[in-house]
């Protein structure tokens, strides 16, 4: 059984599961799917396309599915996929998709804070950390487990990789690759993230062979060079192979 607040506005037309929580001033509207045991405060507003899992928490001012800010989007039918256990903190923003992806996506497990906006298409991992005020222009991908601080800027088209730090205040066009810190003005690679990846639990042999990879890939002039003599030397290490693929994929190039 739900529990929704006589002065929250739910639309008939939208599907709700159970044992979910609508608070006051809440506006839920049509074509919206939300599964079981979500919390809504006062004053979030979930809007046309949303689809949303279990065991979230959205707080007070948070706006779900808003409309593209894309001036190409011409209402085309699109979505926003929240997953599970998220908490999205005070003045949220995630638009839907666009004909581009068709959908916005955000994992698992992350906690996005006050005022941080994902734009349209964007797809965000599970169990990512994503500071106050930290904006994501379209189509952004960020892989699992990054930190990423408060006041952050980043690029439409970005690719974000797994278990980084990224440092207050920064901002990028160019993509991060995994497991590293990045921060400075212009951005640039500040070393592995070492207390990161102890945290998640990753054996110090591993560690080492991702700081040693970076060291042989920024060694070289060209970075091709360097990912195809890291690859030589780790060829059996899931995470060194991460890190080569990752540059080798990258379209706006990676940081130095």
């Amino acid at each position: 059984m739900n529990n929704i607040h006589p002065l929250a506005v739910v639309d008939p037309e939208a599907k709700i599961g159970d044992g979910n929580v609508i608070g006051p001033f809440c506006v839920i509207d049509k074509n919206v799917v939300i599964g079981d045991n979500n919390k809504f405060l006062n004053n979030v507003t979930i809007h046309y396309g949303a689809r949303i899992g279990n065991g979230n928490e959205f707080f007070p001012g948070a706006s779900i599915s808003t409309k593209p800010q894309d001036l190409k989007f011409q209402g085309e039918d699109t979505t926003c996929e929240i997953g599970d256990n998220n908490s999205i903190r005070e003045n949220v923003t995630i638009s839907r998709g666009t004909a581009s992806k068709g959908k916005t996506v955000v994992g698992n497990g992350n906690l996005l804070m006050e005022n941080m906006h994902i734009g349209h298409d964007c797809e965000i991992g599970n169990g990512c950390i994503i500071g106050n005020s930290t904006k994501f222009a379209g189509e952004v991908i960020v892989d699992d487990y990054a930190i990423i601080s408060a006041t952050c800027l980043f690029h439409q088209f970005l690719h974000v990789g797994g278990y980084i730090m990224f440092q207050g205040g920064t901002r990028t066009s160019q993509d991060i690759p995994p497991y590293v810190i990045a921060g400075k003005e212009p951005v640039r690679y500040a070393g592995v993230n070492l207390i990161g990846l102890r945290r998640r639990g990753f054996p110090n042999e591993v560690i080492e062979a991702i700081h040693d990879a970076y060291r042989i890939i920024y060694a070289k002039g060209i970075l091709k060079d360097g990912v195809a003599e890291a690859r030589a030397k780790y060829p059996n290490c899931k995470e060194v192979e991460y890190i080569c693929s990752f540059i080798e994929n990258s379209k706006r190039g990676v940081i130095r």
